[in-house]
């Protein structure tokens, strides 16, 4: 049996905000912050879960994938760091060592050039789209991709299938993952980074030609992630969830919430030789 390259989503599937898990988890869980921002506590994994994955990165090479930008990732404290590889920006950057990758980013944009709406198209379009009545931000990341926080109960009922279509004509992916939705280039994968780190862990002779990939994820944007991996799990809520997506190698959990970043933890636990989630 060999040791698998494990890769997972932070947001929602590893590390949860009080308003993701729910007001029940948050008051009943043993809970670590994991996130400060703005000198308040903002992202949390159970105390079951902080010793897992701190496990877990010491018995096999563990890649966070993530559609935060290089800054938003270096804010969370994560168990089992530091970690030699994470795909940030939803696969426009590779963090090596804790340092940008920066051959990595020129070979994005070189795939950008001319592959669709360029970004200051779809923010102006974006722009037109949206008012202050429900939309508390407005934000462009990493010069890559642009994301709105709305006010989920007052945005407009037909805005995601319009804005999603859109996009999709001129190359651009959507996916609401709570407050925030996002507008990506179809081009940035988070599958495509991971496959660029697989195959630097090969040449280098950390990881076997022949391990498998382990993936969990729980959005849209992770939805490549999963297709790519040879197994895969998601949790049994977020966005992927709402859609129904179902493919025979990828695994729904049966827990919601922090429960379910645990659960996604004790299965790759149990793929890996010797260990246990016990």
């Amino acid at each position: 049996m060999t040791v698998p390259l494990i890769a997972t989503d932070l947001d929602r599937t590893m590390i949860f905000s009080k308003a993701a898990m729910g007001p029940e988890q948050f008051g009943r869980l043993d809970l670590r912050c994991v996130e400060i921002h703005e000198d308040a506590p903002l992202s949390f994994m159970t105390a079951d879960a902080v010793d897992l994955l701190d496990a877990l990165a010491a018995a096999a090479p563990v890649v966070p994938v993530t559609t935060r930008t290089p800054k938003q990732y270096r804010r969370i404290a994560l168990p089992g760091r530091p970690f030699r590889y994470a795909v940030v920006s939803s696969g426009g950057r590779i963090i090596t060592d804790g340092a940008d990758d920066k051959s990595w980013r020129a070979h994005i944009d070189s795939q950008l050039s001319g592959a669709g709406a360029d970004l200051g198209t779809v923010v102006a379009e974006l722009e037109s789209r949206i008012d202050q009545a429900w939309v508390k931000k407005f934000r462009i990341a990493d010069e890559l991709f642009c994301y709105i926080v709305v006010r989920t109960e007052r945005q407009p009922a037909g805005f995601l299938a319009d804005w999603t279509g859109w996009c999709a004509e001129r190359g651009w992916t959507v996916s609401q993952q709570g407050r925030k939705i996002y507008a990506q280039p179809a081009t940035v994968t988070k599958s495509a980074a991971l496959a660029e780190v697989r195959r630097r862990l090969i040449d280098d002779g950390t990881l076997a030609a022949a391990a498998p990939v382990l993936a969990a994820g729980d959005g849209l944007l992770d939805a490549d992630l999963l297709e790519a991996a040879d197994r895969g799990i998601r949790p049994a809520h977020g966005e992927l969830h709402e859609l129904d997506f179902q493919r025979d190698h990828v695994r729904v959990t049966e827990t919601v919430g922090a429960l379910a970043g645990e659960e996604i933890l004790a299965w790759f636990h149990a793929a890996i030789p010797g260990e246990s989630a016990a």
